[in-house]
C-alpha cells in the first residue's frame, strides 16, 4: 500500500514525458526558424544596417563623393552645432511634425468613423480617400503646385471670387509652410483611415451592446469604449507619422525647394542640398545620423510611455 502511494505521488510530481521536447527537436526548430528568417535578415542587413553603418562612418570624414575621404572625427558635428541653417531646418521639421501628426490622426480617425458605417457607395468613398496614399510624392507635388500657383491657381481664384486677398503661396514663408502642411496631411488621411478601420472592425459588438445598457451612447460610447480600444492603433500611427514627417522631402522639393529663404527647409532637404549640391557628403551624413538618433529616441520614449500606461 505504501509503495503504491509513493509511486502515485512520484507520478504526480514528475511532468509527463509525452510533453517534453528533446534538445534535438528544439535545435531543428531553431534552425528552421533561422532559415525562414534568412531572406528578411539579408534584406535588412544589405539595405538598412550596412547603409546605416556607412552613414555613421561618412559622418566622421570629409568626403565629396569623389576621391579619398579625410578623417575629421567629430568636426562635422561641431560644425552642425554652430550652423544656423541646420537649427532652422530642425525647427521647421519639429513644427511640421507637431502640426501634421495631430491633424493626420484626427482626420484619419474621422474618415474611418464615417466610412465604417453602412452607407451607399462606401467602398468607392474609401477608395477615393485612399488614392493620395498611392500617388507618388512628386506627382502630388506637381498637382498641388498648380493649385497653389499665385497667378492661375485654383485657391487664389476662389479667394478672389469672394473678395478676399490672394495669397503668395511660394513667396510668403508662413503661406509656404501652410501649403506643405496641407499637402502632407492630405497624403496621410487615407493611410490613417485604413489603419483605424482595421482597429474599429476588431472591436467586439458585445462591448457596444453592454455599453448601451449602461447608457454609453453617442459621444460617451466613443470616449469610453472606442477610443481606449484604439490606443494601440493610435500609438502605431503616431510613431509612423512622426517618422514620416521627419523624412518629408519630395513634396517640399517640388513645391518650395526649401524657400522662400529657409522657411520651408527641413532636415532631409537640407541634407540633400549639402550632400548633392554642395558636395559635402560627410556633412550630409552627419545630419542624417542626427536625424536617425532623434527619430530613434522619440520611438523609444513613446514605446516606454505606452508600456508604462499598460502596466499602470
Amino acid at each position: 500500500m505504501t509503495t503504491t502511494q509513493e509511486r502515485a505521488t512520484r507520478v504526480r510530481r514528475e511532468p509527463p514525458v509525452r510533453g517534453r521536447v528533446s534538445s534535438g527537436a528544439r535545435r531543428a526548430e531553431a534552425w528552421a526558424g533561422l532559415v525562414l528568417a534568412t531572406p528578411a535578415l539579408l534584406v535588412f542587413t544589405v539595405f538598412m544596417f550596412v547603409p546605416l553603418v556607412m552613414t555613421v562612418w561618412y559622418s566622421l570624414n570629409r568626403y565629396s563623393g569623389f576621391g579619398r575621404m579625410r578623417f575629421l572625427g567629430l568636426d562635422n558635428y561641431r560644425t552642425i552645432a554652430g550652423d544656423p541653417t541646420f537649427w532652422q531646418a530642425l525647427l521647421n521639421t519639429v513644427v511640421l511634425t507637431v502640426v501634421t501628426v495631430p491633424l493626420g490622426i484626427v482626420t484619419g480617425l474621422g474618415a474611418a468613423l464615417l466610412l465604417n458605417k453602412a452607407m451607399p457607395a462606401r467602398a468607392l468613398f474609401r477608395a477615393l480617400v485612399y488614392v493620395p496614399v498611392v500617388i507618388s510624392g512628386v506627382a502630388a507635388g506637381i498637382i498641388w503646385l498648380r493649385l497653389f500657383d499665385p497667378l492661375i491657381g485654383l485657391f487664389n481664384q476662389l479667394l478672389g471670387s469672394v473678395g478676399l486677398t490672394e495669397i503668395d503661396w511660394q513667396g510668403n514663408g508662413l503661406a509656404a509652410m501652410a501649403s506643405i502642411v496641407i499637402v502632407t496631411t492630405w497624403q496621410g488621411i487615407g493611410f490613417g483611415m485604413v489603419v483605424y478601420l482595421a482597429g474599429l472592425q476588431g472591436i467586439p459588438g458585445e462591448l457596444y451592446e453592454a455599453g448601451a445598457v449602461d447608457g454609453a451612447v453617442g459621444w460617451l460610447r466613443f470616449w469610453h469604449i472606442t477610443w481606449p480600444l484604439l490606443r494601440p492603433t493610435t500609438f502605431f500611427l503616431v510613431v509612423y507619422s512622426v517618422i514620416g514627417s521627419f523624412q518629408v522631402f519630395d513634396v517640399v522639393y517640388v513645391l518650395t525647394r526649401g524657400g522662400p529663404g529657409t522657411s520651408t527647409t527641413f532636415l532631409v532637404q537640407y541634407a540633400y542640398d549639402q550632400g548633392f549640391n554642395q558636395r559635402r557628403q560627410g556633412y550630409a551624413a552627419a545630419i542624417g545620423t542626427i536625424l536617425y538618433v532623434i527619430v530613434l529616441a522619440f520611438t523609444v520614449l513613446q514605446w516606454r510611455l505606452d508600456k508604462g500606461r499598460d502596466e499602470a
